[in-house]
């Protein structure tokens, strides 16, 4: 009976992916984040048109990252429950008045009110876009999430160009030209909206399907340290990342004598190969298995990261670029790993893992830019260069192989 339930439900979605959604799910996630991308864009000229101190630009991205990562989870919980797929232009709604609160703040508070709107946009689009993409990936998982994900850290790699092309000549009112991004996203997933509302009974019976598999306590208990162990990899990919993003503009400056626009060429292309590294990651997991791609996308980062502190200018931004590729390869993969782990948690578990990303990386900066002030530069990007070691963690995981029989 179990099984020909879980058959039934199978029928119910294509085995095909729809490429047609993943792609659109994919450019929104790029829109998104691309508008989040405009905040640490902003800080040169905020500090100029505000007078804004280091720490008020340290608690403006410590806000933002807190309200994404911190309500994640809470929507996905929700929503695995209750799903509700006008949420996703909601959420974009949210997001553009964000923006245009950001263009017209006159003051520090209405920049941090700002910037909770653009959170809470983030918040409800990440799950419910993870969702979305579970919907249309067919057979094909790691392939859909990858294709979802890479819009994302596209999105976020724009933070250069979106301060060079649109912030440099227009100041803090240039960012008004991001409400128009907010309103096209806004449009696109309508769209995305209407085809999910027409799936909702079809996923609530997926989800009845897998709740009639219950694992026994052996099971729970191998899957929470599972969580624990996939908490820790995130925990060392996301503190690698945040330091590169936001430090290692300032060693490539100190270290290389570089100008600031020459430093930032090296902070793009480590975002912008991760954004490659994201997208390849999802049909290796799919050929060669998620456990295996998470494996390597840290192990074989570590000795490039230990060499990375000690070599000159040239080679240094080649080792950004095979870095960016193969650490953020696992981007993906750990979502889609997380949600075949807790089958019918697939909100909460992208939201878990997505929004663990963003704390983390929050956090990540704080600690390390008072790491930073208490031991200098140098030495603090030396010792960040252990972090991706963190990956030998990926041992303690189950295989894909036996979390498929745990749910046979």
């Amino acid at each position: 009976m179990e099984k020909a339930l879980k058959k039934k439900v199978s029928s119910t979605f294509s085995n095909k992916p729809v490429y047609s959604i993943l792609f659109i799910i994919g450019t929104c996630h790029l829109l998104n984040d691309s508008l989040q991308a405009v905040i640490p864009a902003m800080f040169p000229i905020l500090e100029q048109s505000l007078g804004l101190t280091f720490t008020q630009l340290g608690l403006i991205a410590f806000t933002l990252n807190m309200v994404s990562s911190v309500m994640q989870p809470l929507v996905g919980m929700y929503t695995d429950k209750h799903p509700i797929p006008y949420a996703l232009p909601i959420g974009l709604t949210s997001s553009m008045f964000g923006m245009l609160g950001l263009a017209l703040a006159p003051n520090f508070w209405m920049i941090l009110i700002s910037v909770v709107f653009i959170g809470l946009g983030s918040a409800v689009f990440h799950p419910e876009g993870s969702r979305v993409a579970y919907l249309a990936a067919g057979t094909k998982r790691g392939l859909a999430q990858s294709i979802y994900q890479v819009g994302g850290n596209s999105g976020q790699a724009l933070a250069p160009v979106i301060t060079a092309l649109v912030l440099v000549p227009l100041g803090q009112f240039g960012a008004i030209w991001f409400t128009l991004i907010a309103a096209l996203a806004v449009f696109f997933l309508m769209h995305i909206a209407k085809w999910y509302a027409a799936r909702v009974k079809e996923f609530s019976r997926s989800k009845g399907a897998q709740k009639a598999v219950k694992p026994n306590k052996n099971m729970s208990r191998a899957i929470k340290s599972a969580l624990i162990v996939l908490i820790f990899l995130v925990f060392s990919r996301s503190w690698y990342q945040a330091a590169i993003s936001n430090f290692y503009a300032f060693y490539a400056i100190d270290n290389y004598d570089l100008t600031i626009a020459k430093s930032q060429v090296y902070i793009f292309t480590f975002l912008a190969m991760g954004a490659v590294g994201t997208f390849l990651g999802g049909p290796l997991a799919d050929r060669f298995g998620k456990r295996t791609v998470i494996l390597f996308s840290l192990i074989a980062s570590a000795p490039l990261a230990l060499l990375l502190p000690h070599v000159g200018p040239v080679l240094a931004i080649i080792l950004l670029a095979v870095i960016g590729v193969i650490l953020m390869s696992s981007f993906s993969v750990t979502v889609v790993y997380a949600q075949e782990l807790v089958p019918g948690k697939i909100g909460t578990m992208s939201g878990l893992i997505v929004g663990l990303a963003f704390g983390m990386g929050a956090i990540g900066s704080v600690a390390l830019g008072t790491l930073i002030d208490f031991i200098g530069l140098t030495p603090t990007m030396i010792m960040i260069s252990l972090l991706p070691l963190l990956g030998f963690l990926t041992y303690l995981l189950p295989t894909d192989e036996k979390i498929r029989e745990w749910y046979a």
